[in-house]
């Protein structure tokens, strides 16, 4: 697993245009899970942009820090059991 914020960078480059899974931590112990596709990685951000049908934004940012601190977990795979995930650890 990446542990520093620029392996995460890179690990996100190469998924670009990949579907994905975000767990995010809403807050006063409620966890966001939404589907998507990594749209673009900027030096500090990324972006995905959502499933139409099932959210009311069409893109999110998170910061990379937010992977490493586990506020954000990804998982890239198609059937989403696990062949790539990204938290901090």
């Amino acid at each position: 697993m990446p542990k520093t914020l620029s392996d995460i960078k890179q690990t996100l480059d190469g998924n670009l245009g990949k579907r994905l899974r975000l767990k995010a931590n809403g807050g006063r112990r409620k966890t966001i899970e939404r589907y998507g596709v990594l749209a673009e990685t900027y030096p500090s951000v990324f972006i995905v942009e959502l499933d139409q049908a099932e959210n009311a934004f069409e893109r999110v940012s998170y910061s990379y820090a937010d992977v490493l601190t586990e506020t954000v977990e990804l998982s890239f795979d198609d059937d989403f059991h696990g062949s790539i995930v990204m938290s901090g650890q």
